[in-house]
């Protein structure tokens, strides 16, 4: 259904028939962390998160799965392979 206080007009999944069932009934406001996003929009009662009504949730564990600002690093550690028995691993598998 499309929200009728925060964002009026835009599609929301905690907008019912009875109105806003998201804690307080109405979104937050976005967080430091989020400055740069491409998800923040103005609202009626200022900057919101257009996917999370609470974006200080999402940061709690670290990275916010929604930020477009911020890029999610992968570290590789290096696997160092016993020569000796990565080839008898390897015969192994022949049988």
């Amino acid at each position: 259904m499309q929200c009728q206080t925060v964002l009026p007009g835009t599609e929301c999944t905690f907008w019912s028939k009875s109105g806003c069932t998201f804690e307080d009934h109405s979104c937050r406001l976005v967080i430091e962390q989020c400055q740069g996003c491409d998800r923040i929009v103005e609202g009626t009662i200022g900057s919101v998160c257009s996917v999370a009504p609470a974006p200080q949730q999402k940061w709690i564990a670290g990275l916010c799965n929604f930020a477009t600002h911020q890029k999610f690093e992968i570290k590789i550690e290096d696997v160092r392979v016993n020569p000796l028995k990565a080839s008898k691993k390897a015969s192994a598998k022949k049988k």
